[in-house]
């Protein structure tokens, strides 16, 4: 027992010596290439063991013949050891160089396709990762570009949308001042009507810009959607009352809801105006408030006949007002993109579809415990 101790003890301290001097080198040579990193491993591993067994044989005194056959021996696996290290550090190598290469199109043309050919667990699983990266890459590309045509879009039409009321106010400030108007009242009741509808315009841009910058503060209070419902509809009653609509409180559950009550009756009030004008005389506008397993879906039906199918995916894009044959003149085209900001920024969805006879608008919100 005593001998098996020492043999171990003397083997320790050789190769313990041989791997101190190669953990050196290692730190020496860890900005080369993983070849040689890899080389160095092998060297000192078939060192510690050469010195391992010298180190035994000169304590238990072995022929020189012996330790011969020995060193030998290690000597040929050492060579072995070395090539095979060097064909792995070269091929690992080569994988790492053509994924390099690959990655570069992120500077191109923003693609990244993983180069073919078998490669270590870890080299692949980076390029799975960096595919998936190249994807959202992709695609916060394409929102970007899509953003900033909606707002080219945006401003084109608001330029145009100020100017005719503008253009109005100054005809009728310049007959006012000429002294040309036999009726002076009924042209301060239309520039009234103008400012009215400038600032309306003025004040949907300045909440669309709070939430494209992530600025709008929320005050969540827990709340009833029957509540929530019956405000909306007092506040666009008058409006319906002037288009000859009908206001229906549809299917409308007593159920909890978590959300800033002041900006979440703005979207059923923007729901709704957008509805009453659209939905011709006699026709009715119904709101709805149900739970779907943890969710709370508010809805607007109005009359309008429908949207064609290809528009429904930009309902909700800054600026989208239909074709012309549906949008009356009023409006910037800002409530929708309002509606599905706020909505989102409670963590909910807003969503349209087609039905009978017009279509139907819902609110998706988590419901309140």
């Amino acid at each position: 027992m005593r001998d098996v101790l020492l043999i171990a003890l003397f083997a320790f301290l050789g190769a313990a010596a041989a791997g101190l001097a190669g953990a050196v080198v290692l730190r020496m040579l860890r900005r080369r290439s993983l070849t040689v990193s890899l080389t160095v491993v092998a060297g000192v591993t078939v060192v510690a063991m050469l010195a391992g067994t010298l180190a035994v044989a000169r304590a238990m005194f072995l022929s020189a013949h012996d330790l011969t056959v020995v060193t030998t021996v290690v000597a040929m696996a050492a060579v072995v050891s070395l090539a095979t290290a060097l064909l792995l550090g070269r091929w690992v190598v080569a994988r790492s160089r053509e994924l390099a290469l690959a990655a570069r199109t992120f500077g191109d043309d923003g693609s990244f396709a993983p180069p073919g050919g078998e490669a270590t667990a870890e080299l692949a699983e980076l390029g799975r990762e960096l595919a998936a990266t190249s994807a959202r890459l992709t695609e916060s590309r394409e929102r970007e570009r899509a953003l900033e045509a909606s707002r080219r879009e945006l401003v084109a039409w608001i330029s145009h949308d100020l100017r005719t009321p503008l253009a109005g106010l100054r005809a009728m400030s310049e007959a006012l001042e000429d002294g040309v108007v036999a009726d002076p009242q009924r042209y301060f009741r239309q520039i009234r009507a103008e400012v009215e509808r400038m600032n309306g315009m003025v004040g949907d841009l300045f909440e669309l810009s709070r939430i494209h910058a992530g600025a709008l503060a929320l005050t969540p209070t827990r709340m009833s959607a029957r509540d929530l419902v019956g405000e909306a509809l007092a506040g666009a009653g008058p409006l319906a009352r002037e288009h000859g609509v009908r206001l229906v409180g549809g299917r409308v559950e007593q159920v909890p809801i978590e959300v800033d009550a002041e900006e979440m009756t703005r979207v059923l009030a923007n729901l709704l105006v957008n509805a009453i004008r659209r939905t011709p005389a006699d026709g009715t506008v119904a709101v709805g408030a149900e739970r779907r397993e943890d969710s709370v879906v508010l809805s607007v039906t109005d009359g309008c006949g429908g949207i064609p199918e290809e528009d429904l995916p930009r309902v909700f894009d800054t600026g989208w007002r239909g074709s012309e044959a549906r949008t009356p003149p009023a409006g910037a085209g800002l409530g929708l993109a309002i509606v599905r900001g706020i909505v989102e920024a409670h963590d909910g969805r807003a969503g349209v579809h087609n039905v009978s006879g017009g279509c139907r608008f819902e609110v998706t919100l988590p419901a309140a415990t």
